[in-house]
């Protein structure tokens, strides 16, 4: 019988456990002001563990740079994240600031809006 890969479920803890590990990591080990205020959003992996989409969030900075910065540390990040994750394969990180804090509230814009016009006509 063939052996899956792995189960959704441990696929799930060991993002579970990364996104904790970089949330902690990233504001102790990348002292950079110019990066803002970061937040791990949410982390996918590949069901062989080999890469990580890392989807971040910031407060007072550009998310451009902020991806760039990321992802130019990715691998030291990497390493610090072996250094505590007790699997065989730790994944590749690669970094992508989150939209969809942005979009909810362009859809929150345009919602308030609606119901003001709405009200005015009424």
């Amino acid at each position: 019988m063939p052996r899956q890969a792995s189960t959704p479920h441990r696929i799930h803890r060991i993002a579970d456990q990364i996104q904790r590990d970089l949330s902690e990591l990233i504001p102790r080990e990348l002292r950079d002001p110019r990066t803002g205020l970061i937040t791990i959003a949410d982390v996918q992996l590949t069901p062989d563990y080999a890469h990580a989409r890392v989807y971040f969030t910031v407060l007072g900075a550009e998310p451009e740079h902020v991806a760039a910065v990321l992802n130019e540390r990715a691998g030291y990040l990497h390493s610090l994240l072996f250094k505590r994750l007790h699997i065989h394969t730790v994944p590749t990180l690669h970094f992508v600031f989150d939209e969809s804090t942005r979009k909810a509230s362009d859809m929150n814009t345009l919602i308030a809006n609606a119901v003001s016009n709405t009200a005015k006509d009424d």
